[in-house]
């Protein structure tokens, strides 16, 4: 099934309204699997976005996952100052998890994925994601070339992690700069929440600074962290509320609701984690609070800007990583213009990809309108 799909995410969302430009729908041929790409955007240029393998309840959930996921790429690609639009890819496993399509049926299933990415003709770049990684990458590049961040020894620019970290404390600077100037890092208080390649990059950052440190992971293996660190490890739940000046969350999203805003110590939230507000009117509580919320669209996009640089500009390591720190100052026009306004993180990051969209030439492309509720009522099996 391949149409424009006019589309609203439920309520609980933090997204705007979604507007797929083009979204297909196939069951692997070989896998048996639901494959589900939705372009978002490709009004300022083709459209970036990963590919996520996992376990929904629904083909329906993976539906509603990918729309949500390929407006937020359209967003991130627009602040991080690229001529791109977003997209994404969903892989909606039937009662299985990643873990177990190894060996010939992983190949199976990545080679479904690459027929569909290659039916794009090029609007539609992937990469890594949950549940996929640069070698998964690697796979996909034998059935199309419209691929991001494989292996270096395969000729991509590897795991993103590394990129994604520098972004993230390019963007510390950046709030820390805007709330205390000329303030050091030495002084300030940090609760790093996920421990995980990005997290553990950013903590050794921190700590090399010596912030001190109040991190958590759901896995305790990661406590030797802490240790190397001397930093106090708490439960995640008890690292969102500690007293501190930061709280950096690199792990999942949805962490930021009513509750947990109303109970915060801090006085700024800056974090790679996607989706961090559970609504976008949470942006507004937070404003109210007095707590800096930096858009993670923003903050998080070191990844996409290096495999871009790299892969498709051909600049070299150095240069990617040049074009990274920018996100620093993005993300501080952005505050500023924000404090100047009187309004919200989010709003002048929203606005900036509104004038970003509305003054580019693109066209969206002609055809019939698919709404939400015709797609929600289609058959289980697509």
């Amino acid at each position: 099934m391949t149409a424009p799909v006019p589309a609203h995410r439920p309520a609980a969302a933090a997204a705007r309204p979604l507007t797929a430009e083009r979204v297909r729908i196939e069951r692997g041929r070989r896998s048996g699997q639901t494959v589900i790409v939705s372009v978002d955007s490709t009004r300022l240029g083709p459209a970036l976005g990963g590919c996520r393998v996992k376990t929904y309840p629904s083909w329906r959930d993976g539906l509603d996952d990918v729309l949500r996921l390929s407006a937020a790429m359209t967003e991130k690609a627009a602040l991080a100052g690229l001529d791109h639009g977003g997209g994404k890819t969903v892989v909606a496993l039937d009662g299985s998890t990643s873990a177990d399509w190894t060996g010939a049926r992983r190949a199976d299933l990545l080679a479904d994925v690459a027929e569909v990415v290659e039916g794009f003709g090029g609007d539609y770049i992937t990469g890594p994601d949950i549940g996929t990684s640069p070698e998964d990458m690697a796979l996909l590049w034998s059935g199309t070339r419209h691929v991001l961040c494989r292996p270096e020894s395969a000729g991509g620019s590897g795991d993103s992690s590394i990129p994604t970290a520098l972004g993230v404390t390019s963007a510390i600077e950046a709030v820390c700069a805007h709330l205390w100037a000329g303030r050091d890092l030495s002084t300030l208080r940090f609760s790093l929440i996920g421990l995980g390649h990005v997290g553990a990059v950013v903590g050794d950052w921190l700590a090399a600074r010596g912030a001190e440190l109040t991190v958590s992971d759901i896995d305790p293996r990661h406590r030797a962290l802490a240790e190397r660190w001397r930093a106090t490890w708490v439960t995640p739940r008890e690292a969102l509320l500690r007293e501190v000046d930061v709280v950096v969350p690199c792990a999942v999203g949805g962490i930021l609701t009513p509750d947990s805003v109303a109970r915060l110590r801090c006085r700024a939230v800056v974090g790679a984690a996607n989706n961090q507000l559970d609504h976008a009117s949470t942006a507004d509580l937070l404003h109210e609070r007095g707590v800096l919320w930096a858009p993670d669209t923003i903050v998080s996009a070191g990844g996409i800007i290096a495999s871009v640089a790299r892969e498709l500009h051909g600049a070299t390591r150095v240069e990617a990583e040049r074009r990274v720190r920018g996100i620093g100052d993005r993300l501080a026009g952005v505050l500023a213009d924000a404090n100047t306004r009187g309004t919200t993180p989010l709003r002048a990051a929203r606005d900036l990809v509104d004038r970003r969209l509305r003054n580019s030439s693109g066209e969206r492309p002609d055809g019939p309108a698919v709404g939400w509720a015709q797609a929600a009522a289609a058959p289980d099996r697509p």
